[in-house]
């Protein structure tokens, strides 16, 4: 089968196939009439509310069991509720399994809450909310605390004298289940939780014989706590993360103080300008003793010019890291030595924002790795895909990106997790038409960064180790600070501001880097600066043109086995800011509750666009406020049958509840006709599949079309054995088009089904192109009789070009071995080897190779190259 993405699909007429895709998108998730702006808030499938939080809570970290019990965080909930909500902690809904059938009848939708003891406590449509673990609860053996980190020396960080750290163990995330027995009823979880020095708790559960789940926090501990989290520097601001398929956590350090560039500003505006004022992050402040003062520094020193660098507050806590990490603590309680510089053990800023891995989880001791190679940013979550190579990441907050990496190699096949290599990517993303925010697509490109191991990575980071908040005074300031401290800041705070902070990669070098990338490619880059992407990810990817725009992209899941023609789902907090202004390139209707956008994985893995299937309202408009709609979506979970748990972070927004919610969303029903690669004058067939089938189906009629005979024409058409009442298939003259009538009198297709094939089709190669194919419901009905509306997705069909002389003889038609749409096999024999690439090479001027873009360009530049025959070649 070929794989084709929507980009695909606009290969033969641009105009044709996004007509296809966009009208028969929007009839498949019409708006109703009531709502007054075009933008909010609507759904594409249903969505069904299964619960609210206790109030002031966030709803993060759930997690399915294989069971179907429900765990989730109770992150930061209000003081002010009744006991034990008014505590952070983690808990599971007993008495409730989800079934895994891919529909929500096991329960019926959750009403808001109405009276302040529903708003303060946790509420759910079925099963009893309770408590496995709560902050601040005694662990292993009474030596630590739960989401607690310590010093060295096993002083809990929250008893220093002077010290605010009022929210440890407060703001529990992530949760996923590491399972030890073959029934996933006994484990370990792993639970994040969001503070500086970051922490993540292991905790022992077990599922007795009537069903409830018990913590053994007697052998619970802080993973944090150990001396291999400690080697690799610990860890920042641990929020959501993934359970890679080879069954390990990945915790992702949400570091928002990475920027070094506010908003949409580049590092090349700053050196154009010839200054950093108004422009620089707060990463550019991170060694500045008593950071938390800078922006009251900043308008001493410049008065109207002021700013506040972007991220600045996220690094308040980097003296509690270095205590963490041993440095002597500074005493506080007195506010003139509130500036004491650290000299001794202050964290390296390169080795925080990162991905980091718990491989061995059941040990004694687990052992951290950090991906260096995943790059640098306020990481939400990570999503590691089936094949084991390819990884999606999400960077939250205003203004940041959206990533991926795909490995060399199957990352657990390594020897060490330090010589996983691969390459790093920024997306691109452009808006297709010109429709509301519900109606518009987006095109996905992937941006190159560089390429490079965590070895490697790990070995430019160690180069920055001995950098401390000493250097920052003494690089950029005259006065000597251990004689005018006040001065000397005074002084290095301007520089910095100015000219950038020269501990660190320089605004320069970064200039630098993208000038030899746009003139020689990521590959070719001097050495000295491939560490650029990979350690100023996100300022290298604006250098380039990648689309940091995003607000809060918090959420990127996909089915725990998905293959490719499965979804990935991204779930965008807020359309709002720098993706509505006039400075960024995607400039959309304003939706500043969110949006969820979902992607088709192609036979890669990779995702080439992106559909909106969920928008939420407007603050600004009175009349898209609704208690049935998403707000500010956080976390995705998608469930092993496609349905995916959405997850609320709406603070206040003007809903009549304040609660946030839990949501379940059911995909829409789809039909899809395979995509078809022919070789000249051949026939092949494709089916016509049904999915997503929540409530049956009863029967329907149905028009497969092909645009353009000249290219295929549709020669027969049969039934598959799952409908049993059918009417012969009608295939117009010309072979255009087949219409399907049938009905499941025989009751095959069950309510909950994933997928049936309905009919194949034959087609016949008449010329050489590309056409489109596109499916029309005329009617579509449900068992209880309700009418189904299935999002159609149109396919492609290539067929090859004519033989192409060798010089044998053989007038052999090149094909297709591997399905993919380009015709590998340029000479025809059935196979791809060393004599295809000599065909290509000796006869690329011919007409047969120059006028069949489609069938030859395999570098996919869009035309026919010498480096084409290079990219044949190394499909050997």
């Amino acid at each position: 089968m070929v794989e084709f993405t929507r980009r695909n699909l606009l290969a033969s007429s641009t105009a044709a196939a996004l007509g296809a895709g966009v009208v028969g998108s929007v009839q498949a998730r019409e708006k109703p009439d009531e709502h007054a702006t075009p933008e909010a808030p609507y759904v594409n499938g249903r969505l069904t509310r299964f619960l609210t939080t206790a109030r002031g809570a966030e709803v993060t970290g759930p997690f399915v069991f294989d069971t179907g019990e429900l765990l989730y965080s109770v992150q930061h909930p209000s003081r002010e509720n009744p006991a034990p909500f008014d505590q952070a902690g983690v808990g599971v809904f007993e008495g409730f399994q989800f079934d895994f059938d891919g529909a929500t009848p096991e329960f019926t939708e959750l009403e808001p809450p109405r009276s302040d003891a529903e708003r303060g406590r946790v509420r759910s449509a079925a099963g009893d909310f309770s408590y496995l673990v709560r902050e601040g609860e005694e662990i292993n053996g009474g030596t630590e605390r739960w989401g607690h980190p310590q010093t060295p020396d096993g002083t809990d960080l929250s008893d220093l004298v002077g010290e605010r750290f009022e929210e440890v163990g407060y703001n529990p995330d992530m949760n996923f289940f590491v399972a030890t027995d073959d029934e996933g009823t006994a484990g370990y979880l792993f639970t994040n939780n969001e503070t500086t020095p970051g922490a993540i708790s292991r905790t022992p559960l077990s599922r007795d014989g009537d069903g409830d789940w018990e913590a053994d926090l007697e052998n619970a501990m802080e993973l944090e706590n150990t001396d291999a989290f400690r080697d690799i520097g610990g860890t920042k601001i641990n929020c959501y993360g993934d359970l890679s398929p080879w069954e390990t956590p990945l915790s992702a350090e949400e570091d928002y103080g990475h920027p070094r560039v506010n908003g949409l500003a580049t590092v090349s505006d700053i050196v154009d300008a010839g200054s950093g004022v108004g422009l620089r992050g707060g990463s550019e402040f991170y060694n500045r003793p008593n950071i938390g003062e800078v922006a009251s520094s900043l308008e001493d020193i410049f008065g109207e010019d002021a700013w506040t660098p972007m991220g600045l507050w996220a690094n308040s806590g980097v003296e509690r890291l270095a205590y963490y990490l041993g440095a002597e603590p500074i005493d506080r309680t007195n506010d003139e030595n509130t500036a004491t510089p650290i000299d001794d053990g202050f964290p390296n800023r390169y080795r925080y924002g990162k991905i980091v891995e718990v491989t061995e989880p059941t040990a004694d001791e687990p052992v951290p790795v950090k991906h260096h190679v995943f790059g640098r940013a306020a990481w939400e979550c990570p999503e590691v895909l089936p094949d084991e190579r390819t990884v999606y990441l999400a960077s939250d907050g205003g203004a940041k990106g959206i990533y991926k990496f795909v490995a060399d190699e199957p990352i657990p096949s390594y020897d060490s997790r330090m010589d996983v290599r691969g390459t790093l990517y920024a997306m691109k993303a452009a808006e297709i038409g010109e429709g509301t925010v519900g109606e518009t697509d987006l095109d996905v490109e992937w941006l190159e960064l560089g390429t490079a191991s965590n070895a490697e990575v790990e070995s430019w980071i160690a180069e920055y180790d001995d950098v401390t908040q000493v250097d920052y005074l003494e690089t950029h300031a005259e006065t000597d600070w251990e004689e005018d401290l006040e001065t000397a800041l005074v002084e290095a705070d301007e520089t910095v501001a100015i000219e950038g902070n020269q501990d660190y990669i320089t605004d320069e070098a970064i200039v630098e880097w993208a000038t030899q990338y746009e003139a020689r490619g990521p590959d070719d880059v001097d050495e000295e600066l491939r560490r650029v992407p990979f350690l100023e990810t996100r300022a290298a990817a604006k250098e380039i043109g990648a689309s940091v725009e995003f607000n809060k992209a918090e959420g990127i899941d996909s089915v725990d086995d998905a293959q490719p023609g499965d979804f990935v789902y991204f779930g965008i907090s807020s359309l709002s800011g720098y993706m509505t202004d006039d400075r960024g390139e995607l400039r959309f209707d304003e939706v500043d509750s969110g949006v969820v956008y979902r992607g088709r994985l192609d036979e890669n893995y990779d995702v080439s666009w992106l559909e909106p299937v969920i928008v939420g309202p407007n603050a600004s408009d009175p009349s898209s406020l609704q208690d049935v709609s998403l707000i500010n979506v956080d976390n995705v979970y998608v469930m092993d049958d496609g349905r995916v748990l959405c997850c609320e972070d709406k603070g206040s927004f003007g809903r009549s509840y304040p609660n946030d919610a839990m949501w379940v969303y059911e995909p829409p029903a789809e039909l899809e006709v395979e995509s078809l690669a022919l070789s000249h004058g051949s026939t092949g067939t494709l089916d016509l599949r049904a999915s997503g089938l929540r409530d049956g189906l009863a029967g329907g009629r149905l028009t497969v079309s092909v645009s353009h005979t000249d290219v295929a024409s549709i020669t027969d058409a049969t039934y598959t054995d799952d409908v049993s009442l059918t009417s012969d298939p009608k295939i117009a003259a010309d072979g255009s088009s087949v219409e399907f009538r049938f009905a499941d009198v025989e009751n095959e297709i069950e309510p909950g089904t994933s997928e049936v094939t309905l009919a194949s089709i034959e087609l016949e190669a008449t010329g050489t192109g590309t056409t489109d194919v596109s499916v029309d419901v005329h009617a579509f009905d449900d068992d209880a009789g309700q009418p189904i509306e299935p999002a159609p997705y149109p396919s492609v069909v290539v067929t090859g070009p004519p033989a192409i002389d060798d010089g044998s003889g053989s007038g052999r038609a090149p094909t297709d071995p591997d399905g993919d749409g380009r015709f590998e096999d340029v000479n025809g024999n059935g196979r791809l080897d060393y004599d295809d690439v000599v065909t290509l090479f000796e006869r690329l001027d011919s007409d047969a190779v120059q006028l069949n873009a489609d069938a030859f360009d395999f570098n996919d530049n869009g035309r026919i190259d010498y480096d084409d025959v290079d990219a044949l070649a190394d499909e050997l």
